[in-house]
């Protein structure tokens, strides 16, 4: 370990101010670097998500950039020996990939394979917007009560350890160097490493209820004679849950804020950053924008001339509502497990602009504005998460709110840079015929329809799902794990998460507490180890057409 990282960290045990400023997201160092990988960044999630319906995970693979520059001799490189200049760019190069891909090109695909291009500039504008709106509420809310820094967020925690052992090295570097060779090795022999890695980390209840979605998802035509999946049942239970959710998080406001009247103004408890009465304040600022964006893209798309005031209105009211549940139900499900069904997310409200009876046209713009925040906003949630750990994990509250605003602009030029390669390149895709297969289902449903069997089972099963999620209360998550896992069609992630539980709860009986770190560590190298696979795999598969 280097003096200096040593030094920095028994500061942080002892609760000693960090004397060294954050590193600045615009300054020349950081900028240029992260300009030129959220290009590639881009090119890397348009590429791999029109051609194999996936994003990658890209923030490893920053740090490893960084790292790798940190090496070279001269004063210029040197710049990027500091953890916090590689959190940046780490930060930078995700939210890029994510960015470009999901909040995107998804949305804009969605009204040209509905037949209306002449939408899809409205929708690039709306998705844009939508997109920045969850960005902001994510640094709004990150390590408050409802999302606090000390949950798992396992990529986060991946790519935090990544750039520790960069720069400590020791046995911390062997650790996560072993367990990414067993990640990889792993993820060649198709074992799902990521969800095994995450047993390890995250709250056990919520993993095991994630698992047995993924196994009940999984094996639903053997045990029950009939897939779950085509009948909504997996859909009405995370309308049911995500409700329940919502719920939830207003009441912790609401108490929150009664305490904070009590009390004063400071934040609700010594271990977050953001008070309740803040994260009040930005949810209500992020439902105005919401409401705000939703206006503006029903301008654009020329929504008036199908609907009256008084619908058109509700439409903007009901999908803003809808984003705000849907970043509810990803952020959530990003936190405990780092799995999120944004597809099926976007979908359900989908679903239920179709039974409120909206035309067509706001339909595929409905769904393309919903879409367009979820990932942004899980994405958002791991990086600050990799950043609240490098900086002390929140012990000198005044370093830590500095470089997460550091983090937040760093991300947003990101984005930025993703809304121009975007902007720029989506009718060279469109013309190909790429576009993310996502997509065809979106337009396929706005096409055919929906029946009232399916909205009867939304209704139906949304019961039990609210019932679990309201037995679990809103630090197990239950009802909403449970529905993500029910949503993703992958039985052997299952297993994968259920094995590392049971491994995690033997090693933690027979070695105590101490055992916990090495086995984050390594778990980091699990996720690690499936991300560079998956990202090299997936490159190698696009082929670059």
């Amino acid at each position: 370990m280097s003096c200096r990282a040593e030094r920095r960290r028994s500061n942080l045990i002892e609760g000693k101010a960090t004397v060294e400023k954050h590193p600045r997201a615009f300054e020349p160092a950081v900028l240029i670097l992260n300009i030129i990988l959220s290009v590639l960044g881009s090119i890397i999630g348009l590429q791999i998500l029109t051609t194999l319906g996936v994003t990658p995970n890209t923030a490893i693979i920053g740090v490893l950039v960084a790292l790798a520059l940190s090496r070279i001799p001269g004063g210029w490189m040197a710049k990027y020996r500091s953890i916090h200049r590689q959190n940046l760019v780490q930060s930078t190069i995700s939210g890029a990939t994510f960015g470009a891909a999901n909040s995107l090109l998804l949305p804009i695909g969605i009204p040209y394979l509905f037949g209306r291009p002449d939408l899809v500039v409205p929708m690039l504008i709306g998705a844009t917007m939508g997109m920045f709106i969850d960005w902001a509420m994510l640094y709004w809310f990150f390590d408050s009560r409802i999302f606090p820094g000390q949950a798992a967020w396992p990529p986060g925690v991946a790519a935090a350890e990544a750039i520790y052992a960069g720069d400590e090295g020791g046995k911390r570097a062997w650790l996560l160097v072993w367990g990414t060779i067993i990640g990889i090795i792993g993820s060649y022999f198709k074992v799902s490493m990521s969800a095994f890695g995450v047993a390890f980390i995250g709250n056990v209840w919520a993993l095991t209820m994630f698992g047995l979605g993924l196994l009940l998802r999984g094996y639903s035509v053997k045990l029950f004679g009939f897939d779950i999946d085509k009948l909504y049942i997996p859909h009405g239970m995370m309308i049911g849950a995500g409700l329940v959710a919502g719920i939830q998080i207003l009441l912790i406001l609401l108490k929150g804020r009664k305490e904070t009247t009590a009390s004063g103004d400071a934040p609700a408890a010594a271990n977050y950053t953001r008070s309740e009465k803040q994260v009040a304040k930005g949810l209500a600022r992020g439902f105005g924008l919401y409401i705000v964006a939703a206006l503006v893209l029903a301008m654009l798309g020329g929504l008036y001339t199908s609907m009256p005031a008084w619908q058109l209105l509700f439409w903007a009211v009901f999908a803003a509502v809808s984003c705000i549940l849907a970043e509810f139900i990803v952020g959530l499900s990003a936190m405990h497990a780092g799995w999120f069904p944004a597809f099926a997310t976007a979908l359900i409200f989908l679903v239920i602009g179709m039974a409120l009876g909206f035309p067509a046209p706001a339909l595929a713009l409905l769904v393309g504005f919903v879409a367009s925040g979820g990932p942004a906003f899980a994405d958002a949630g791991y990086d600050f998460k990799a950043g609240w750990i490098l900086r002390g994990e929140g012990r000198d509250r005044g370093f830590e709110l500095d470089g997460r605003w550091q983090q937040f602009l760093a991300g947003a030029s990101g984005l930025v840079v993703a809304w121009a390669m975007v902007t720029l390149t989506h009718g060279i895709y469109f013309r190909q015929g790429l576009f993310p297969p996502v997509d065809k289902v979106y337009a396929a449903t706005i096409k055919a329809g929906v029946d009232a069997a399916i909205i009867k089972n939304l209704v139906l099963w949304a019961i039990p799902g609210a019932l679990i999620q309201a037995l679990g209360g809103s630090e197990k998550q239950l009802g909403i794990m449970l529905a993500t896992g029910l949503l993703i069609l992958n039985p052997l992630a299952g297993y994968a998460v259920l094995a590392g539980i049971l491994i995690r709860t033997l090693v933690l009986k027979f070695k105590g507490r101490e055992a916990e770190t090495p086995m984050t560590i390594l778990a980091a190298g699990f996720i690690a180890g499936d991300a560079l696979y998956g990202f090299f795999n997936s490159v190698y598969k696009a082929r670059w057409r």
